[in-house]
């Protein structure tokens, strides 16, 4: 059954890149929307909002849609609470499969990761409407192949199969377990190397990767000693920080980066020096203030740990030379991350060696990468609609208002979506480019949704936090992280 699900994502990659390789050629691709028209400084905000829509009605409907998808975000919880209650409701418990079908549809309604692709569906029905389907087609066209705006999207879906690897895991784990034996190997111990080496290994091999090494490490290490609710939370917050941030010492890594990182030609030396180190501070403050808050609850479950025996099945061992052949692969794909066709084809031959040598792997998961590429693909399409009004209202705010907003919308929705957003807006100044991703990373871990990677670390450790993670526990437990990477990120700059 999984040699054949295998065969069939091969097959379709290849008529994909067979695909990209028969239209990549089709020549310069006219978009039906009428470019931005540059209106006149004296312009108030509404005014300039005015013209725009006078210009292109189109813009405001598909901006109410884009409203409508993020409301469906906070409210994602209400559709997976009423799909588990299918089965207590007597009347539709009668007929079977007539609630197996409204169960399904309640949770695809509650998937996260699919919201702003569902939104999609009015989104097409207006453009088809508006422009006719060649309207439609030619702008689905400007933005794949004039403008290349899937290539990030697809990049994360492939990184994140082979980042999520047996040997890419065993590496990073085998580096943690090193520091945590320094340190003895106590449940502290452990704490600290998990929180502080994971997610800045996160850099290296993107942030969802990450997140799963540390949420697998610290259910192993320290969940499974009972902590105390308040500690889980505060574990919790802190991971979901230390995760967004730990991964802006590249441009490759954390998605509110990687969404502007090419528009805004911003580096890997740029991101070290402007992001990364006050990253490594912000986490080793972070990670020092919560040591000292929990530090007698550490002692108790410490004496915890010695007084029990835990009998742990060592796995395999993955060669050393197929860890090698792997972190190349992951290399090869970030080098040709603007490159579909040759990106595909790498991925295909990844795959190939992965079958070959399928008594050190793991079954290679198809379902949490293509969600999110699913994600980031669609808050492409419903983002390169929405310039319009945010070019004019980041401009009119000054420094203050501009971080602390864009903080506060990264807790309400992805945080990839307010980057994104901002690189559409034209003379957008450096300062204002790194203030609003240094707020978007900052509020990472304010909320379950406000970074993609969070879901994937979440999935992993749900089953210790009882009726599912409480939004304002987490609130609780990531606000002291979130307040010393926003001070620094503002004052150190």
């Amino acid at each position: 059954m999984i040699r054949t699900k295998k065969n069939l994502f091969i097959m379709t990659a290849l008529l994909f890149c067979a695909a990209l390789a028969a239209f990549g050629n089709a020549g310069e691709i006219v978009s039906p929307i009428i470019p931005l028209s540059n209106l006149s400084e004296d312009h108030t905000l509404l005014q300039t909002l005015k013209a725009r829509i006078s210009e292109s009605p189109i813009r405001l409907y598909a901006s109410i849609i884009f409203a409508c998808a993020i409301i469906h975000t906070f409210f994602y919880r209400v559709f997976l609470k009423l799909a588990d209650s299918i089965h207590s409701n007597k009347r539709i418990k009668r007929h079977h499969g007539g609630s197996e079908m409204v169960k399904r549809m309640l949770h695809l309604l509650g998937e996260v990761e699919i919201i702003f692709a569902l939104w999609l569906i009015p989104l097409f029905w207006l453009f088809t409407y508006y422009f006719g389907l060649d309207g439609f087609a030619m702008y689905m066209d400007d933005l794949a192949y004039n403008q290349n705006k899937f290539a990030e999207p697809i990049f994360v879906v492939l990184i994140m199969c082979i980042a999520s690897s047996k040997p890419i895991i065993q590496i990073a784990s085998d580096f943690i377990n090193m520091l945590a034996k320094i340190g003895g190997g106590t449940i502290k111990a452990w704490w600290v190397s998990i929180l502080l080496v994971g997610p800045l290994l996160g850099s290296f091999i993107t942030e969802p990767a990450a997140i799963t090494i540390c949420a697998t490490l610290l259910l192993e290490h320290f969940f499974e000693h009972k902590p105390s609710r308040k500690f889980k939370y505060a574990t919790l917050g802190l991971l979901f920080v230390a995760i967004s941030i730990g991964g802006t010492l590249t441009t490759f890594s954390a998605p509110p980066v990687l969404m502007v990182a090419r528009t805004w030609n911003w580096d890997m030396l740029f991101m070290l020096t402007h992001f990364g180190w006050k990253a490594i501070l912000a986490i080793i403050l972070s990670i020092g203030l919560y040591l000292y808050a929990f530090r007698k609850e550490f002692a108790i479950l410490e004496e915890n740990r010695k007084s029990e025996m835990h009998m742990h099945v060592l796995p395999v061992r993955v060669p050393t030379w197929i860890v090698v052949v792997h972190l190349i692969y992951l290399g090869l794909i970030v080098l040709m991350m603007h490159h579909l066709l040759l990106m595909f084809f790498t991925f295909l031959a990844f795959m190939a060696f992965a079958d070959i040598t399928k008594e050190y792997q793991s079954e290679i998961k198809f379902k949490s990468p293509i969600l999110v590429g699913i994600f980031l693909a669609s808050l492409v399409i419903h983002g390169s609609l929405q310039g319009w009004w945010i070019e004019p209202l980041l401009m009119s705010l000054n420094e203050p208002s501009l971080f602390m907003g864009s903080i506060a919308l990264s807790a309400f929705n992805d945080n990839a979506a307010i980057t994104y957003l901002a690189s559409l807006v034209e003379n957008f100044t450096p300062t204002m480019q790194y203030l609003i991703v240094a707020a978007a990373v900052s509020g990472g871990g304010l909320t379950v949704i406000a970074n993609a990677p969070n879901l994937a670390g979440l999935s992993i450790i749900k089953s210790e936090f009882e009726n599912g993670v409480s939004p304002k526990l987490l609130l609780y437990g990531a606000f002291f992280p979130t307040l010393i990477i926003s001070l620094i990120f503002y004052f150190i700059r």
